[in-house]
């Protein structure tokens, strides 16, 4: 059976308006421990690493007394240049990841390419402006950053939901299950850049 070594990367990342520091294993068992100073996005990103087999630690000191937007994109940012770190040189992955997630009434699809073109298509809409202290437009913009960062394509949409925490955890999860198989090893290609170019 081959064996891979782990796929790992720590970023730091420092602004006059965030002080991160993201720990990243592709091969993990689903281990989180995230600070960032705003509960539901907390969770958010717990379900992120349980559901996409990642180890994921995030140290986040952010500007939480001007809003929450500076703290969730840079947190965007830092784990997109994280994963893609991580991944490597693509060889042997699977490239293509997609995922349809229910959480009650809400679903939610992924479709991932790890493509090395970023591009995000977002069709989520939220019923309320916040959830716990986090904006639901800052979804989209952590999602955006992480994409911008990470060097992949990304479409994510809304199926069916109403209830905003439902829909915004179906998205995570949607996205981390899509994460996990687009990165998963290809056992039969396993020297192999998955492109008729060569490279991603």
């Amino acid at each position: 059976m081959t064996t891979h070594s782990p796929r790992t990367a720590l970023v730091t990342r420092r602004t006059g308006e965030t002080d991160i520091t993201i720990s990243l294993n592709l091969d993990g068992q689903g281990r989180a421990s995230v600070t960032t100073g705003i509960g539901f996005f907390d969770h958010m990103l717990d379900a992120l690493a349980r559901h996409g087999g990642l180890d994921l630690g995030i140290e986040v000191k952010g500007d939480l007394h001007i809003d929450d937007h500076h703290t969730i994109e840079d947190v965007g940012i830092a784990l997109g240049e994280a994963i893609y770190k991580a991944i490597g040189d693509k060889k042997g992955i699977e490239r293509f990841g997609q995922a349809l997630v229910p959480l009650d009434e809400a679903l939610c699809e992924a479709v991932i390419d790890i493509s090395g073109r970023p591009f995000l298509s977002w069709d989520i809409s939220f019923s309320r402006e916040m959830i716990g202290s986090m904006a639901t437009e800052m979804i989209e913009e952590f999602f955006r950053a992480l994409v911008m960062s990470a060097r992949i394509t990304v479409h994510l949409t809304e199926k069916s939901g109403k209830n905003a925490h439902h829909m915004a955890e179906s998205t995570f999860k949607a996205f981390a299950r899509a994460l996990r198989m687009a990165v998963a090893h290809d056992p039969r290609s396993a020297n192999i850049i998955p492109s008729t170019k060569g490279v991603l």
